[in-house]
């Protein structure tokens, strides 16, 4: 992600958002789920920062090229049954969450806390 264009876009207020959901819904990478009855949808938010939502999916694109746990959480994903921009839109929700985790607490990235490595298996790009 381009860290001055999402750290711009969140602003400096480290309490503006309640929890990773504020965050994530302001970005627009939370789906909303509409319930009636018995049926469920699942659409895309579309009142969103839309520049905040740009810059994610870039970064979250950028970072599937480089060997790692976010590429491993990318293919993990699309293993899943996942297609291309949901698997990529559940890695900005997960890099979102992150950025509020660490901002939150004042810690810093760690990639084995953060995917949780310890418990996961590596799938490798060929899946």
């Amino acid at each position: 992600m381009s860290g001055a264009r999402v750290l711009g876009e969140i602003g400096d207020d480290r309490v503006r958002f309640a929890d990773a959901r504020a965050l994530k819904a302001y970005a627009g990478s939370a789906p909303v789920t509409r319930a009636s009855g018995r049926s469920i949808s699942m659409t895309r938010r579309t009142v969103k920062n839309d520049r905040l939502d740009a810059a994610g999916f870039v970064g979250a694109f950028a970072s599937i090229g480089r060997t790692g746990a976010p590429r491993d959480h990318y293919h993990r994903r699309r293993a899943q049954g996942d297609r291309h921009a949901a698997a990529l839109r559940h890695l900005f929700n997960r890099m979102l969450g992150q950025l509020h985790h660490c901002l939150r607490t004042g810690q810093t990235y760690d990639p084995i806390k953060a995917f949780n490595l310890a418990q996961a298996a590596p799938v490798s790009a060929a899946a």
